[in-house]
């Protein structure tokens, strides 16, 4: 791990030298590049409005700021109760992203994080490294059309990160993404973490089900049906059996 942590006048940030190799509250800030867009998508899939592409090539970023989602997002936007550094969310993901990717698993590079306090509550921020061309699993079978293998590929794809035990807590077609030689990544490892083997497996692939019917509700044409699901666990229980 090449992990530095530096503190702040309200909190702290930890980052690689290695990829950064000075860290600023300025980076952690759309005005803190050269260059800064916000990140939309199709479907859908443009998040919370809170993730930006920053830098230029040929090394860009990923900015992210953590925003609460559902119910409690409607009350409290973008705060949480600080119990320490090494339990903020950024910190966290930052850590696990480090691990996942010096184990070779297709997951971005984590660049830097940090937490802001105010009394009990925080703010959090992560920076990732942004893999070049790569699309959500949503846009990529809106603009074609798989066929078993690919479908096979994704469902392999997701039990080797099932079988290093890592658990995405909120697994969709949009947090999936494909790259141009049709591999499959995992994105955005919020309240994710390593865990044995357990029902949270299934349930991760139910997730990842709900999310490809709900697009396929927005667009009857998307290039989803019933066979690419069993397709995919055709795959996903292939490799599980190979191991």
């Amino acid at each position: 791990m090449t992990e530095t942590v530096e503190t702040t006048a309200t909190g702290a940030i930890l980052y690689d030298k290695a990829i950064i190799n000075q860290i600023s509250e300025e980076r952690f800030t759309p005005g803190g590049w050269l260059h800064a867009e916000i990140l939309t998508g199709e479907l859908r899939s443009g998040g919370r409005g809170n993730t930006m592409f920053v830098g230029n090539v040929p090394r860009q970023f990923v900015l992210r700021h953590y925003m609460r989602g559902g119910l409690v997002g409607k009350l409290v936007r973008d705060t949480y109760i600080f119990s320490g550094a090494d339990k903020t969310r950024s910190f966290r993901e930052w850590r696990l992203l480090d691990k996942l990717s010096s184990n070779n698993l297709r997951v971005p590079r984590p660049a830097a994080a940090r937490y802001r306090r105010s009394g009990t509550f925080y703010t959090a921020d992560i920076i990732t490294v942004r893999i070049p061309d790569v699309v959500s699993l949503s846009q990529y079978i809106a603009a074609n059309n798989p066929d078993e293998g690919f479908w096979q590929s994704v469902g392999a794809a997701i039990e080797e990160f099932h079988a290093a035990g890592v658990y995405h807590a909120d697994m969709n077609a949009y947090n999936l993404q494909i790259d141009k030689d049709g591999l499959l990544w995992m994105l955005d490892f919020d309240k994710g973490s390593l865990k044995p083997p357990g029902p949270w497996q299934q349930q991760t692939l139910s997730r990842l089900h709900r999310s490809l019917h709900k697009i396929k509700n927005l667009d009857p044409k998307l290039n989803f049906g019933a066979a690419n699901w069993e397709q995919l666990l055709e795959g996903y229980f292939n490799a599980s059996r190979s191991e």
